[in-house]
């Protein structure tokens, strides 16, 4: 009987613990790090400006949407445009689109509106600068 009881502690004391607070710290810390990079990638804020709500469901995440290089211009709630924090008028915005386009085929342009604009204010400039752009325009939500 004595000797089944050794065993058995003896058993109980192989199976290895495995501590998981270090692993958990170091998927923590890996975490922010990307957290951090991707939001200081998401291109210029332009200042006095708060984005619409997206939609549930949207066929693009916003991952896709948002490059690097992105080129961004903002229409603010005045319904003014914003092109590098300051104000431009409509053909200063087209000039500088089709310069950047030509220096990058494959840069995008992304649209900034404000969230109180009406839909038909957003849709004429989305249009217009589609016309310019292609499908290498896109609306930034949040």
């Amino acid at each position: 009987m004595g000797f089944m009881r050794s065993r058995r502690r003896q058993v109980n004391s192989q199976i290895p613990e495995v501590n998981l607070v270090p692993m958990m710290d170091v998927l923590m810390t890996v975490l922010t790090f990307f957290i951090i990079i991707s939001m200081s990638l998401t291109g210029q804020q332009i200042s006095n400006l708060r984005l619409p709500q997206s939609v549930a469901g949207d066929a693009e995440p916003e991952a896709e949407i948002v490059a690097i290089d992105a080129m961004v211009v903002g229409l603010n709630r005045d319904g003014e445009l914003v092109l590098d924090n300051e104000l431009a008028t409509f053909s200063q915005v087209t000039q500088q689109v089709r310069a950047y386009f030509a220096q990058n085929p494959d840069g995008k342009l992304i649209v900034k509106a404000d969230r109180e604009l009406s839909y038909s204010e957003v849709a004429g400039l989305l249009t217009d600068l589609r016309a310019i752009g292609g499908n290498r325009v896109s609306l930034a939500v949040e």
